[in-house]
């Protein structure tokens, strides 16, 4: 039997052993609801506060500027629509500045926004899917509360300069938030030395639990909370805690941490021979994004004279997992936003196709991969309309 081959990462990752065995007490014997002030509530209220600070040291925070949320998306809308709605009451302001190449989580809670009355300006971005410090510097006005542009696109894995434009927004007088959910575990992110004032993380994408993330505020930041209850973490999330989850998050925040070095040069060189065996192997492709500033685990291809969602039903029948894009926007059949922000004509948008790569894949995975992608690219120009020009 072949064994599958898994290239996806950028949307999940298996959850690591030591990670299983971190969260199994808390889905047995230690039950305890945290807010319950008996020993069984103080044992897990401790799993929460240990979990808390790794996930701070994995970025260079202060564990009370941990706040838990379910995931990447929850830490998103809280960091935008937190922040916005605070600045409006506080200080009067409502214009909001993002890029085009957001990930949803952010896009979507800006046109929110928008239908309350905000004003957002949309950043254009680079061929190479980079935003330019001097087209945040002619949008921010006295009036902005907010930029947030994400840390590394999860699509095309290009690195923004984040540590520039947040000096741009301060300078303006604007607060900063970045989605790092592609990023931390994956690159070395440090908040402090960012100067950041809000930033996102998930556990799933870091061989964590999936329904776990965390919103980094910085110390002294009022925002306002999106969900009112009982008042947990901070007032800012209300909801009893995922107790197993969090524990979870926190220990492959730790590994993440440990295992940093080690992860960037195995994925990175794996990464680039995967790039030069494409770039070999197949006629009429061509990698997108940055080749300098990216994320390690990422190659994003244009193969021209196909459709990425049939590779993608292809390579699944040979048993291997890809992807065109985020897999959190999959199930809505849109052409790709950031592409398409990049400057993309049609045909290259949906001829596109992403590997994502982790620890666990290998050079002969590699070889096996671009030899099948090979074969299919073949067949499928061979039944194209423009066969004449790609083959």
């Amino acid at each position: 039997m072949v064994e599958r081959i898994y290239l996806d990462s950028a949307a999940s990752t298996p959850v690591a052993d030591e990670v299983i065995q971190e969260m199994l007490p808390y889905l047995k014997q230690q039950f305890g609801n945290p807010s319950s002030i008996h020993s069984f509530g103080r044992e897990t209220t401790r799993a929460i506060q240990q979990a808390r600070r790794r996930v701070a040291d994995l970025i260079g925070a202060k564990p009370s500027e941990i706040t838990f949320t379910s995931g990447g998306t929850e830490a998103d809308n809280l960091a935008v629509k937190g922040a916005a709605e605070y600045a409006k009451s506080a200080l009067g302001k409502r214009h909001v500045i993002t890029s085009y190449i957001e990930h949803d989580a952010v896009l979507e809670p800006c046109r929110d926004l928008e239908r309350l009355g905000y004003d957002v300006n949309y950043l254009p971005v680079t061929a190479q899917g980079s935003v330019r410090p001097e087209d945040l510097k002619g949008a921010l006005t006295k009036n902005t509360a907010l930029v947030s542009v994400m840390h590394a696109n999860n699509e095309v894995g290009t690195i923004q300069p984040v540590k520039e434009l947040c000096r741009i927004a301060h300078k303006a007088g604007a607060l900063f938030h970045t989605d790092a959910v592609q990023a931390a575990g994956k690159i070395p992110v440090d908040a402090k030395d960012l100067a950041v004032d809000l930033l996102s993380m998930s556990s799933h994408k870091i061989n964590g639990p999936k329904g776990a993330g965390a919103l980094y505020i910085r110390h002294g930041l009022d925002i306002m909370p999106l969900i009112h209850g009982g008042g947990q973490e901070s007032e800012l999330r209300s909801g009893t805690e995922n107790v197993p989850g969090i524990v979870g998050f926190g220990k492959a925040c730790e590994l993440a941490a440990k295992n940093l070095a080690a992860y960037q040069k195995h994925v990175s060189e794996l990464r680039d021979y995967l790039i030069g065996k494409v770039s070999q192997e197949i006629a009429h492709s061509r990698l997108n994004g940055s080749t300098i500033s990216r994320l390690p685990a990422n190659a994003h291809f244009t193969f021209f004279g196909v459709n990425g969602e049939d590779l993608i039903i292809k390579l699944d029948e040979n048993d291997i997992a890809a992807s065109t894009g985020s897999a959190c926007s999959v199930k809505k059949q849109k052409p790709s936003h950031v592409l398409k922000a990049m400057g993309f004509s049609y045909e290259e948008i949906t001829g596109s196709l992403r590997l994502t790569l982790s620890m666990q894949n290998t050079k002969e995975e590699i070889d096996r991969t671009v030899a099948v992608l090979s074969s299919i690219v073949r067949e499928l120009r061979a039944l194209s309309p423009f066969k004449s020009k790609y083959t």
